[in-house]
């Protein structure tokens, strides 16, 4: 089969910040998905300006339906193109996991809100680095986001047809997130119930939980083919005690940066995220499956990349800790210097 060169459209992203950033991360993106879903089959990734325009370069001895349907999910990915004589671009048509409206993701705006971006980055990452990585396409997955905030990882599952749960402590983020959601999934008409009910240990109230039930077409709903998800508002140490053990397939969060971002909840912003981690890793692996994956973005400012593999392990995971999974760490502002670790369950 002849080598193919091929090129990637880099998303415009509203953040400069960002944007700096989103070659290399999707650099180091596309290179975790070629070490564990496209057997190693992609070579001279670069970046190269066609027409102005950024571009990441990449060949490959041809990329079957397979192929493109998993590149179609990297997280900045805005077109690809089969790269012609000169400057020539030849489309290659996508087919991405998208099932509901984009704007799922970025109709929320508020301080410290994670670019929805970098959390398809963080998310994808997670997943082709477990068992559950080649199902992609094909299964409907479980997500969990034990720090989920007002849901940005959730609503990036709901986009890929996933189910997804979430755990957060803040309980002005859980009200705000549940509004959120009841209001989109009205105006989009999607057939649905969302109820929220208290959580009781003991006879005593120790959280409130969202259960929402929802189809992506009517047909599908009232077929009983429906999507569930789940949001705890309680602390994530707890967070076993809330679902099944052994219930999903990845764990993909947005440690606490140790920065305040209008944040109410002063408990939250006073633990260190390594303290936060020691204690709430042991519980969240109860929830994994094995051969799942935990994908962890955080402040290294800081905790440093070394402490966070020290926990990782102690918990019983198995860090993933070389080539391009130590590529992504990148400044976010002057307080905040980001990373990602991926960590897999025996």
């Amino acid at each position: 089969m002849n080598t193919q060169r091929f090129g990637i459209l880099i998303r415009p992203s509203a953040n400069r910040v960002y944007a700096e950033s989103s070659v290399a991360l999707l650099e180091a993106e596309l290179e975790v998905l070629d070490r564990t879903l496209l057997g190693g089959r992609v070579g001279d990734v670069a970046s190269r300006t066609i027409g102005g325009v950024p571009y990441l370069t990449f060949s490959a001895d041809g990329l079957s339906e397979r192929d493109v349907a998993l590149l179609s999910n990297l997280s900045s990915l805005y077109a690809l193109f089969r790269l012609g004589e000169g400057t020539a671009l030849h489309p290659v048509g996508l087919n991405p996991l998208e099932r509901l409206d984009d704007d799922l993701l970025t109709i929320q705006k508020y301080a410290g809100k994670t670019n929805e971006y970098f959390t398809k980055l963080l998310l994808n990452v997670t997943l082709w680095s477990s068992a559950s990585g080649p199902h992609m396409t094909d299964r409907r997955l479980r997500v969990l986001d034990p720090m989920c905030g007002r849901g940005t990882t959730l609503n990036q599952a709901m986009m890929y047809g996933y189910d997804a749960d979430g755990v957060d402590i803040d309980g002005k983020d859980f009200e705000a997130y549940a509004g959120f959601l009841r209001t989109w999934l009205k105006r989009k008409r999607l057939k649905h119930t969302a109820e929220t009910s208290p959580v009781r240990r003991d006879r005593k109230v120790v959280g409130r939980r969202l259960d929402v039930v929802y189809g992506l077409s009517k047909e599908e709903y009232r077929s009983g083919d429906r999507h569930r998800l789940t949001v705890v508002n309680a602390d994530t140490v707890r967070a076993a005690e809330f679902f099944a053990a052994e219930s999903f397939d990845v764990i993909a969060t947005d440690a606490p940066y140790g920065v305040q971002h209008g944040a109410r909840n002063r408990e939250a912003l006073t633990r260190s995220p390594l303290e936060l981690l020691t204690r709430a890793l042991p519980g969240w692996v109860r929830l994994l499956r094995p051969g799942g994956a935990v994908g962890i973005s955080w402040n290294t400012c800081v905790t440093g990349r070394e402490e966070a593999v020290e926990a990782l392990a102690a918990a019983g995971l198995e860090p993933l800790e070389e080539g391009p999974y130590l590529k992504f760490r990148h400044r976010v502002d002057q307080a905040i210097v980001r990373d990602v670790i991926v960590a897999r369950k025996p």
